[in-house]
């Protein structure tokens, strides 16, 4: 496990448990939120943002946190292990919809300066339809995967925390 991609529903705890990770293996920890949104929450160009992707997939190790669709191939030929973090559309809102009011107005650690949270209804909404209409595509993504790709899926905090523990790198 030299490159590893975390990925699943807004909201299922990928940056939480990337940075467990990272403590875990001591890989460089990547938040894409962190290259893509630029102060008061500006896009990054397409271009540009697949640039920078490219870049950071070719370091020789990592942990890259986050999905972003358009780019996903481009991580998904560099990894070597892809964990798919599964959780209910339910967990997943009660989760963002506490994160959104315990840090509105504060921008939290795993995102860029000048992007405080917000509340958005429109991002309520992409997260209930998450595994409604995104799920089986990337569910299909991982299926195509070579078997030399280690994938994870992990459905709970429980099997999150059990798959840290049997990792061994100490």
């Amino acid at each position: 496990m030299k490159r590893i991609m975390v990925i699943g529903c807004c909201g299922a705890g990928k940056s939480t448990f990337s940075k467990a990770l990272h403590r875990k293996t001591q890989l460089p920890l990547i938040h894409l939120d962190q290259h893509y949104w630029k102060p008061n929450w500006t896009e990054t160009d397409p271009k540009s943002w697949t640039k920078k992707v490219n870049e950071l997939a070719q370091q020789e190790e990592w942990i890259i946190d986050g999905n972003y669709g358009g780019t996903m191939s481009i991580r998904l030929g560099r990894a070597d292990t892809i964990i798919y973090l599964d959780i209910s559309t339910i967990k997943a809102l009660y989760r963002i919809l506490k994160r959104s009011f315990s840090y509105l107005g504060k921008t939290r650690p795993d995102m860029p300066p000048g992007c405080p949270e917000r509340f958005s209804w429109q991002f309520i909404r992409y997260v209930y339809y998450f595994n409604k209409t995104r799920k089986s595509k990337i569910f299909r993504l991982l299926e195509s995967q070579p078997k030399s790709k280690q994938i994870h899926i992990i459905n709970s905090a429980k099997a999150a925390q059990l798959f840290l523990k049997t990792l061994n790198f100490d």
